[in-house]
């Protein structure tokens, strides 16, 4: 059997249970050859898979603590990586580093526009001009940046979160 890797970015919601809880939590019998005392988590698929619990919207599963700390980070410590994914999905993104109030970067989806002859497309023949997908700011007075760039203290940064 061929060994296949993946590498996964999803918001999860988690709550701290050992596996004997989340198996008395979804009233399962514990295997026999498993130890209930373990560490770990019940984690709830956010962003997706059909509910498997009443008191759940998303998918639920359990980790043991190792994995689930391998495997996530808390929204608010997430590298550029993880940025970039979650923009790709429609989230607002800041730094808890940059000192502006309210400042998010956000993916503006490329289409066509109007050729306004008379401003900034006056060189290109044609009714529509399309632009490109790219990253906007909201900056601190409230004004917005087209086309932001990241720096290199942001691209290294792991103070990214999903602004609220």
């Amino acid at each position: 059997m061929s060994k296949n890797l993946y590498i996964g970015t999803k918001l999860v919601a988690a709550f701290a249970m050992s596996r004997l809880e989340y198996n008395h939590y979804r009233d399962w019998d514990l295997p026999d050859d498993e130890g209930g005392s373990d560490a770990g988590f019940l984690i709830e698929d956010i962003n997706g898979g059909a509910t498997n619990h009443p008191d759940h919207e998303g998918y639920i599963s359990w980790s043991p603590t190792v994995v689930f700390e391998q495997t996530y980070q808390p929204k608010t410590n997430m590298n550029f990586g993880h940025a970039i994914e979650f923009l790709k999905r429609g989230k607002k993104l800041c730094r808890a580093g940059w000192n502006g109030k309210n400042m998010f970067i956000f993916l503006t989806e490329g289409r066509d526009v109007p050729n306004n002859k008379e401003r900034s497309f006056a060189l290109f023949d044609g009714d529509t001009v399309t632009v490109c997908s790219h990253i906007d700011m909201r900056t601190a007075d409230g004004s917005f940046a087209t086309g932001w760039l990241a720096s290199q203290a942001d691209m290294l940064a792991d103070d990214w979160m999903i602004a609220d």
